[in-house]
């Protein structure tokens, strides 16, 4: 069935901004969607993966290296000539191991010819793409911590049974749960970059059309694909411009003391949040193609960017979403 288009996603804006910002830098430090059941989380992450314009990799790379990947990498990217691939979107089942998520010995190759060589794992798979995992709450936490280790070096390293492997692992890591069955750790939690709170729509028109679009795309999914081409054409013109853009953006003096004060007054623990803040009204400001870096770019991602970075206080019992609308408030008026 083809994807369902990431223009036609009804509402859920903050977790399309989201995933479009990440796309544009990954070194952001992937998105983290909680929210109810049935809200086009993994929708919506495979449709952006989908949007993408494909990437050029060395032909029979196991890794899906580019040029820049075999000059750093060349013991494990081979040779040859470049081809179109499509990016990568890889799902993580809650019940993989982690010889299957890492890397591990080829047995088969190994009993039959007694050669030790090294059978790539899933984070070989998601380099240059996305690496979703849903419900990552119930994930077991050393998995985690070496999904996150890896998301944030952009390297895989496997040394066991004889081997040492060292190959490139970039991806934009995307990870969805519901907070009713369980909460991820607030450690692995600072760890990525954008958090993101999706709800069922209250509103009755959006509701509705999200049945009809739905049918739409069950009755005649090609042609609702079509339908929806051009806006999705757009989407892609803005990130592949974004990606343009970012390198060439400055941050000015008064936007970086705006996310300074902003994370100070939210008690935002670390200084991750304002790395992150940063990072992302950059590419936001490119993804909307302005000329700079403004408040209002802060403004539009804080949210994302520090609503998991909170510290509790006992004495505030209101969200941490809206603590910091009430410290935006305060601040910018």
């Amino acid at each position: 069935m083809a994807r369902f288009p990431f223009s036609a996603i009804v509402a859920q804006d903050e977790m399309k901004q989201a995933l479009l910002v990440s796309a544009i830098d990954p070194a952001i430090g992937g998105v983290m969607v909680f929210g109810d059941r049935g809200t086009g989380k993994s929708t919506a992450a495979r449709a952006l993966a989908g949007l993408l314009p494909p990437i050029s990799a060395i032909k029979d790379c196991p890794y899906g290296c580019s040029k820049d990947d075999q000059a750093r990498y060349p013991e494990v990217c081979g040779s040859g000539p470049l081809r179109k691939r499509a990016v990568p979107f890889v799902d993580l089942p809650l019940g993989a191991t982690e010889d299957r998520v890492l890397g591990a010995l080829d047995l088969e190759r190994a009993l039959r010819s007694g050669e030790k060589a090294f059978e790539p794992g899933l984070l070989a798979k998601a380099h240059r793409g996305f690496l979703y995992i849903d419900e990552i709450n119930l994930l077991e936490d050393h998995l985690v911590d070496l999904l996150l280790d890896v998301a944030a070096s952009g390297e895989n390293v496997v040394e066991r049974e004889g081997l040492s492997v060292r190959h490139p692992a970039r991806f934009v890591l995307i990870g969805s749960g519901n907070p009713e069955e369980g909460e991820l750790r607030p450690q692995l939690l600072d760890r990525f970059g954008l958090s993101v709170e999706v709800r069922t729509p209250a509103d009755v028109a959006d509701r509705v059309e999200i049945m009809r679009r739905c049918a739409a795309q069950e009755r005649d999914p090609q042609g609702f694909a079509d339908e929806w081409a051009e806006e999705d054409a757009k989407i892609l013109h803005k990130v592949a411009r974004g990606r343009k853009k970012i390198a060439t953006m400055k941050v000015s003096e008064a936007v970086l003391a705006d996310c300074a004060e902003l994370c100070i007054a939210v008690g935002a623990d670390g200084l991750r949040g304002e790395l992150t803040l940063m990072r992302g009204a950059k590419a936001l400001a490119a993804l909307n193609g302005a000329r700079a870096v403004r408040r209002e770019h802060v403004i539009a991602i804080a949210p994302s960017a520090l609503r998991h970075r909170l510290r509790r206080d006992v004495l505030d019992e209101t969200g941490s979403t809206a603590r910091i609308e009430r410290a935006i408030d305060e601040l910018f008026g």
